[in-house]
């Protein structure tokens, strides 16, 4: 033990450090997840040195095949899982676990020029499925509409297609982007632009619309008014353990709640 404990000495004496074993664990999906799993990501490993968490995008699809594959340990999704998805899970081994770690308003957003402030559930399906082209026929300026939507590959493509569309399809001339961000960037600087984002990315670079009357918000999507609302999802293979488990508890605890609205979602509690 003396041995030992000299060694230690002599070797911190002459700057010799010893390896810290962290934890890796990698986040990976939803575009509209991101921000809340990248600022809680930060967080947590400024209270936790030893941990190593690795945050990327690619969309909901991508999140729970991630963890289907066994190539994440937590998939960020804002949709539910498929039963597809469950089955080949099931095929691979795999016990998926849902986490519901938030909540959020699909805001349908236009370019600040246009003068239109409420569209019905039916104008934004009409407008998506190609009935309606032009600004005029809705009281707008004469303008033709430019649609922006998400990829096939996002789970606000896919919740937007259900809350909003009626699972109808998408104009084969919509603009496609691959995350809320591009979704934004686009309308902003497209005369005539609609496009649907998450809350988070609502600014005043775009102008959100009220959508029967109700405006996208934390209160009216909590109280079920806001007619696009839906829960944000992280999913783990079986039950989370280790770091796993405890940034997901962190997320859900009162401190990761308050980061979630920060980020401008719908926090739990």
């Amino acid at each position: 033990m003396k041995l030992v404990k000299l060694f230690i000495f002599a070797a911190l004496a002459v700057g010799v450090t010893f390896p810290c074993y962290a934890e890796k664990v990698v986040m990976g999906g939803s575009t509209t997840l991101l921000p809340i799993a990248q600022r809680a990501a930060e967080i947590f490993m400024q209270k936790n040195p030893q941990a190593d968490i690795s945050v990327r995008g690619g969309g909901s699809g991508v999140g729970i095949a991630s963890i289907i594959d066994g190539t994440c340990d937590i998939g960020n999704s804002s949709r539910p899982i498929k039963d597809s998805e469950l089955e080949k899970a099931a095929t691979n081994g795999k016990d998926i676990k849902a986490h519901v770690v938030a909540m959020d308003g699909i805001a349908v957003v236009i370019n600040p020029g246009n003068n239109i402030s409420t569209l019905s559930k039916q104008q934004i399906k009409d407008i998506y499925t190609g009935k309606i082209s032009n600004w005029s026929e809705l009281g707008g300026l004469s303008a033709k509409i430019v649609v922006i939507s998400r990829d096939t590959s996002s789970g606000t493509f896919e919740a937007f297609a259900e809350l909003a569309l009626d699972k109808s399809k998408v104009r084969p001339d919509a603009l496609m982007q691959a995350s809320n961000q591009a979704v934004a960037s686009t309308v902003a600087r497209t005369p005539g632009a609609i496009g649907y984002v998450g809350l988070g990315y609502i600014s005043p670079e775009v102008k959100a619309v009220a959508v029967n009357g109700v405006m996208p918000s934390k209160e009216t999507v909590l109280s079920n008014k806001y007619p696009i609302g839906r829960p944000l999802f992280m999913y783990t293979n079986g039950e989370p353990k280790g770091t796993a488990s405890e940034l997901l508890n962190f997320i859900k605890s009162t401190e990761g709640q308050k980061l979630v609205e920060k980020e401008g979602f719908v926090g739990l509690k």
